[in-house]
């Protein structure tokens, strides 16, 4: 049976890091781009982490953040992968010595396959939500039916997943992670334990759904 991977983003408190791997997330985002309602400053990060149990990862997110800023936050941060919402480019993102992902937007005539190809160093590709000047966690979705049946990368699905969306998105597009943040909030930057709970018993629900009908 396919084990779908949930990674919970935008966490800022060591309250709700705790609270999603209790629950049984895989791995978290702390985010690293000052404009987000749902960014940390380092001595947020490190209590953060220090806070985890072991063999929860840790992913720090970027958007268009100098190579200086990235390596100053690794310094002082243990981050075990990195994931780039902006426009960086493949060479940028491979410059840090850690596994990374690249956030893909699926905007209106956006060639995903082309656009996947351009990251062959990725080790995996996030599929997120397009809105005009917005890098991500817009709490939309998209229109799944545009995820090619094979990219050169695992697929990671983000944008506008909640629990009860969460089954049919695993059920048709099959990624090898989901990755949720304004959908387990109470509000942008605080989680709510419920929800977190309840999106991870559906994640587990729809594996065992999928391993019935294989």
């Amino acid at each position: 049976m396919q084990r779908t991977l949930i990674k919970i983003c935008g966490i800022t408190s060591v309250r709700d890091a705790r609270v999603a791997a209790d629950a049984g997330a895989d791995a978290i985002g702390l985010v690293f781009y000052p404009p987000s309602p749902r960014a940390v400053s380092l001595e947020q990060a490190r209590e953060i982490v220090a806070s985890l149990p072991p063999f929860v990862t840790v992913v720090a997110l970027f958007v268009d953040a100098s190579e200086d800023a990235i390596h100053g936050i690794l310094r002082a941060v243990p981050i075990d992968w990195l994931q780039f919402h902006g426009e960086e480019s493949a060479d940028f993102c491979a410059a840090f010595q850690r596994p990374w992902m690249k956030a893909l937007r699926v905007a209106p005539g956006l060639d995903l396959t082309a656009a996947a190809g351009s990251y062959a160093g990725a080790r995996a590709l996030l599929l997120d939500s397009y809105r005009p000047g917005v890098p991500g966690g817009t709490g939309e979705r998209f229109d799944w039916s545009r995820v090619p049946a094979q990219l050169p990368r695992p697929l990671v699905l983000a944008g506008g997943l909640d629990a009860d969306n969460v089954a049919s998105a695993i059920a048709q597009v099959r990624p090898a992670a989901v990755d949720v943040s304004g959908g387990v909030e109470a509000r942008k930057g605080v989680k709510d334990p419920a929800r977190i709970q309840q999106f991870i018993a559906a994640v587990r629900a729809a594996d065992a759904s999928q391993g019935q009908q294989q």
